[in-house]
């Protein structure tokens, strides 16, 4: 049996279980471990938040970074869910810290298992009552689970849409190995991305999907701290949105946009990172901005959707990203929040 551990929590340590492939903790995360050293690495000097994980992070080793909690900056509810474990012999999801999510084991989704290239989990609907058999209906949780092609690099996400406000869930994402971050030229990545989306204002869940194209400049910007200054691009295109029984509703979503802006949109609004230096550090962690735009019916551009995009580069030849980008809209007075992962590849076959 494999399986795979990750835990969503600010500043816990993950720890593997005994015998166990445990690709979301390093076995060092201290990088003084087995092809320890720091790689010339540590974190780029500027005034970006590093998600909380890893505490000295390396180029040589992997990285883990969680969801940060409301008392490190997070929202209400964030980077509660803990315990993640993955069983691939019976393809189940374990999480701990969630209330009502049944025997805290998650099941390949029925009316959604799948979204691209990642899979969906979710909560049994009912519990019984351990005294009596009755049963008690559970709350509405739903996971996303990532895995890259070579196993290096992972995503989970959680979130539940049976509170008013965003509810408690967390995400997680991770290399498990080392990585080789070029010093010089471009590299153009390709893949998709799948989410979950929550609601601050009425409870529901929905998933959304994409295509994510990544370019780095190794180059420029030039740096002037004394450890990197790449600059990174990145588009989000071909949204859509599905309801949690799999049905699209990006029609009446972008028309509920329509209605509230003032605007003639006939698809989702494409999303892209804000390009400027400091985004890329010497580990290989890529952490920036990211917003959605679009122009109403005056000929003004509006923004729908601000948010930030967590990344890490992996691989000997820098073949692969793995991260997540958290965006929150609000459209007739509901703030929406789509946290999305997502794994690109420098090389084809893409997903």
């Amino acid at each position: 049996m494999k399986k795979l551990l990750a835990a969503f929590a600010a500043v816990l340590a993950l720890s593997a279980c005994s015998g166990d492939d445990n690709p979301f903790a390093p076995e060092d995360d201290t990088g003084t471990g087995a092809g320890g050293g720091d790689g010339g690495g540590g974190p780029i000097e500027s005034d970006r938040t590093i998600p909380p994980g890893t505490t000295e992070p390396s180029a040589a080793t992997g990285i883990y970074r969680s969801e940060p909690t409301e008392a490190q900056g997070g929202n209400p509810g964030d980077g509660f869910a803990r315990g993640i474990a993955y069983d691939a012999a019976t393809d189940t999801f374990t999480v701990d810290n969630l209330a009502f999510d049944g025997t805290n084991t998650y099941s390949r989704g029925t009316a959604v298992g799948q979204l691209g290239p990642y899979a969906v989990y979710e909560a049994a609907e009912q519990y019984p009552d351990t005294e009596t058999g009755r049963p008690i209906n559970q709350m509405a949780h739903r996971a996303i689970y990532g895995v890259s092609r070579s196993s290096n690099s992972q995503f989970a996400i959680v979130r539940t849409g049976a509170y008013a406000g965003y509810g408690f869930g967390g995400f997680v994402y991770q290399r498990d190995n080392n990585v080789v971050v070029p010093s010089t030229g471009q590299a153009r990545y390709s893949g998709k991305t799948a989410g979950l989306r929550d609601f601050d204002g009425r409870g529901g869940l929905q998933y959304s999907t994409g295509d994510i194209e990544v370019a780095i400049d190794f180059d420029d910007f030039n740096d002037a701290t004394g450890t990197r200054g790449d600059g990174v691009r990145g588009h989000i295109f071909n949204r859509r949105i599905f309801d949690i029984d799999g049905n699209e509703v990006t029609a009446a979503v972008v028309s509920a946009i329509n209605t509230d802006k003032s605007a003639s949109l006939t698809a989702y609004p494409d999303a892209r990172f804000d390009v400027g230096p400091g985004v890329l550090d010497n580990n290989g962690e890529i952490l920036g901005s990211v917003d959605s735009t679009f122009v109403d019916n005056d000929g003004k551009v509006q923004t729908l959707e601000e948010g930030n995009y967590y990344a890490i580069l992996g691989g000997t030849n820098a073949e692969e990203i793995v991260g997540v980008v958290v965006l929150e809209s609000t459209v007739n007075a509901i703030k929406t929040r789509d946290t999305s992962g997502f794994i690109v590849y420098r090389t084809p076959p893409f997903p």
